[in-house]
């Protein structure tokens, strides 16, 4: 005769969570959250599971490798949901997680053909720097355009790209580009704002700015640029990140600069708009 194993009309927790294949944590969670009903204690203290506690576990188990959410399988064993409505959820839970997908997997795409960073910014910025040479472009442009891109979107930071192709292709235009840097630098803590030295710096900037400007369009890139409105427009699926105003931002990132070194900026600013303003 062949031994014959009597099943237990209840089990323990863990029993139940070992066959339904979770985890005892995850039955406690199912019961805070009403999804488990929670049967009574024995005469030891702890839970007993019966035949239709098992039931439901394994139904939670399907239900979540389909990618139901707890509340909708909640809402399903009370009938508070149609079912239909259900799947419609998780249809288009699904469809956007594979957009999602889609989107990750051209990024690390991206990132295998560049083999730098870059890769990680939009295609729209990727594809007007991606021709330099390997370590034309510092770790301060791609920090840059990373914060371009998060205020101004994808389409800024393919414009501002047109300054790094020029600084990448000019070594003079980068050379003074350093200078100022080291200059801006030096606006510490200890520098009066109102030092006749920030003035000139400023008037460095706007200069700087000028001969970078007539280096875009002498390259055609202002050309370039004209035309990324009509690529950005054709790409945008409506889908992008939302982005915040340039007020905003100047409120959330974060810099350190001097009084000095932000008087600095203001007065560049004022210069390069009376420049333009004359300019047109």
């Amino acid at each position: 005769m062949y031994p014959s194993a009597m099943p237990p009309r209840e089990v323990k927790i863990g029993d139940a969570a070992a066959f339904a294949g979770t985890t005892p944590r995850a039955i406690r969670h199912y019961h805070q959250i009403g999804l488990l009903p929670e049967p009574e204690r024995g005469g030891d203290g702890r839970r007993r599971y019966g035949y239709d506690d098992m039931i439901r576990l394994l139904w939670i188990r399907k239900m979540s490798e389909a990618g139901i959410s707890l509340d909708d399988m909640r809402a399903a064993f009370n009938e508070a949901r149609d079912i239909e409505d259900v799947l419609g959820r998780l249809e288009e839970t699904l469809a956007a997680q594979e957009a999602d997908i889609k989107r990750q997997r051209a990024a690390v795409q991206r990132l295998q053909v560049v083999g730098s960073p870059l890769g990680l910014l939009s295609p729209l910025v990727t594809d007007r720097l991606s021709h330099l040479p390997s370590g034309a472009l510092r770790p301060s442009d791609l920090e840059a355009l990373l914060v371009t891109e998060r205020i101004f979107g994808p389409l800024g930071a393919a414009i501002q790209a047109s300054v790094f192709i020029i600084l990448a292709t000019h070594p003079g235009l980068r050379a003074e580009a350093d200078r100022l840097d080291a200059a801006d630098a030096a606006l510490d803590d200890t520098v009066d704002p109102h030092d006749p030295q920030v003035e000139e710096l400023a008037a460095r900037h706007c200069a700087h700015h000028k001969a970078l400007h007539q280096a875009i369009e002498a390259a055609g890139l202002d050309v370039a640029e004209e035309k990324l409105f009509d690529l950005y427009d054709a790409e945008a699926s409506g889908e992008e990140e939302v982005q915040m105003s340039a007020f905003e931002a100047v409120t959330k990132m974060p810099y350190g600069f001097s009084a000095a070194r932000t008087r600095c900026v203001e007065l560049t600013g004022q210069l390069l708009a009376e420049y333009i303003s004359t300019d047109s």
